[in-house]
């Protein structure tokens, strides 16, 4: 017995086409009555293998129960110029609505409407302030500082101060320019620093500022004295830490150099073998070579054995 008379299989082929599952339910029970359901129409498509051709999902563009006709024309008709925010409220006001600021965000982005509102000012704009001095309220001028007026924490021109690190510091010109104490004693008896040198305390006492406990030396000597733990609070104990300090960078300045020139060797034993390596070499430069050593120590192995090769064999004879 068939489910379906043959009148409903004709009516579904002939109109399956470019219709929605829904659409077809609601064709088919306007002709023959309620047989059908969405679930129903799904699973007499698939059994009979046929395919609608009709898009998934509302079509684009359509109207919908939150974006209704008037309000999508209102909204293409006034967006331009218009932010989502502005135009949240605009509509709330219009047709007494409840859209946010992220609704409208939302309706912008997924149908690609701009308002053309970059958020920068155009070129050519004239700033609002353009020349005003600036708002300030009526008769607050007495409260300004004057011209000249120095703060109450104000220090002169050799005022001193101790910083973090326990350095005193010095201010030596205004408005404020502060340099270590030390630096400057040391500068003002033999002139300005050279560069990538420093001054270092021979006793480690910061407060100590006598030129015979301040030491110039180089940066590269002060972070070997650091790395060595070379400082002392004797100074003659610090100084000797100076010495090996100088000794060890020159030790390292040479090995540096010295390694450099063997690489140069190697670049001068390659090019004279033509570029080949020494394991490269043919076996009858390591052949001549050998023969060589032997002219050279035979006379030795000769002595030492009474005449006879290491061998056993008389000189010029081969073992048997």
């Amino acid at each position: 017995m068939k489910r379906y008379p043959d009148e409903v299989h004709k009516f579904i082929a002939e109109n399956y086409q470019g219709r929605s599952t829904k659409e077809l339910v609601e064709l088919v029970n306007a002709k023959f009555g309620p047989i059908f359901t969405e679930s129903k129409m799904k699973s007499y498509k698939a059994n009979h293998k046929l395919k609608s051709g009709a898009p998934r999902g509302l079509p684009a563009g359509r109207p919908t129960e939150l974006y209704p006709a008037e309000i999508k024309k209102f909204i293409e008709e006034n967006h331009k110029g218009i932010g989502p925010k502005e135009m949240a409220e605009f509509l709330n006001k219009t047709f007494g609505t409840n859209y946010t600021k992220e609704q409208l965000k939302s309706y912008y982005g997924n149908h690609k409407i701009s308002s053309g509102l970059t958020g920068y000012f155009q070129k050519g704009h004239t700033p609002a302030n353009k020349g005003k001095k600036g708002y300030h309220a009526p008769g607050c001028e007495k409260g300004w500082f004057k011209k000249g007026h120095k703060p109450l924490n104000h220090k002169p021109v050799g005022s001193e101060r101790v910083d973090r690190d326990g350095y005193t510091l010095v201010k030596v010109a205004e408005p404020n320019v502060w340099e270590p104490k030390h630096k400057v004693l040391w500068e003002k008896k033999n002139g300005k620093v050279p560069e990538g040198y420093v001054l270092t305390f021979l006793d480690g006492d910061k407060s100590n500022f006598t030129l015979d406990n301040l030491a110039l030396i180089s940066m590269a000597e002060s972070l070997e004295i650091t790395r060595s733990n070379l400082r002392s609070t004797n100074p003659e104990f610090t100084k000797t830490g100076i010495l090996i300090a100088k000794v060890k960078i020159a030790r390292s300045k040479r090995k540096k150099n010295l390694m450099g020139g063997r690489d140069d060797e190697k670049e001068i034993m390659q090019n004279d073998r033509g570029g080949k390596s020494h394991s490269q070499q043919s076996s009858k430069h390591k052949e001549n070579d050998r023969c060589a050593a032997l002219r050279v120590y035979r006379p030795y192995i000769r002595k030492r054995h009474g005449g006879r090769s290491k061998a056993g064999a008389e000189p010029g004879q081969s073992k048997t």
